[in-house]
């Protein structure tokens, strides 16, 4: 199942190094005169690889790292989540404040209208009812008279 140990050590491999060789110009004179710009082009380096290929591209400065930023006690993603918290209350507070106050404006509504109907009710009920017995006003009894000139004649 395993392999068997054998008291030979293997073998020591030395790694190959391949040193790149940088393209030399071909030509022996000197390259004509490019306007430039005012800013400065940065050089361009080619390398020819061990197998032939080149690889031609422009020489980047290493990244710097950012600096470490002590972090917060609390994290932003706690803060977000309890000011989220806070905001939520305080919306179901105030939908519970409006609902509130749309039932008692929905009772006063119907108490105010109640209100009316008995206020004119009444009304009505003394101006039906009361007039008969109320002696205030005048009772004319018209059965065989004469009316000449908006007078009446008996």
């Amino acid at each position: 199942m395993y392999p068997e140990t054998t008291p030979n050590a293997p073998a020591v491999r030395t790694p190959e190094v391949h040193h790149p060789t940088p393209i030399t110009p071909a030509a022996p004179y000197p390259a004509p005169l490019i306007p430039v710009q005012p800013h400065t082009v940065p050089t361009v380096a080619s390398v020819v690889l061990p197998d032939g290929r080149v690889v031609t591209g422009y020489a980047v400065t290493p990244m710097q790292p950012e600096p470490v930023v002590a972090k917060p006690a609390v994290s932003r993603a706690a803060v977000n989540v309890a000011l989220g918290g806070v905001g939520f209350l305080a919306v179901c507070g105030g939908l519970l404040l409006l609902t509130t106050f749309i039932t008692a404006l929905t009772a006063l509504v119907t108490q105010l209208i109640t209100l009316a109907a008995v206020v004119f009710g009444g009304w009505i009920a003394v101006q039906v009812l009361g007039s008969s017995r109320h002696g205030a006003g005048t009772t004319v009894n018209i059965r065989k008279a004469v009316i000449k000139r908006n007078r009446f004649y008996q």
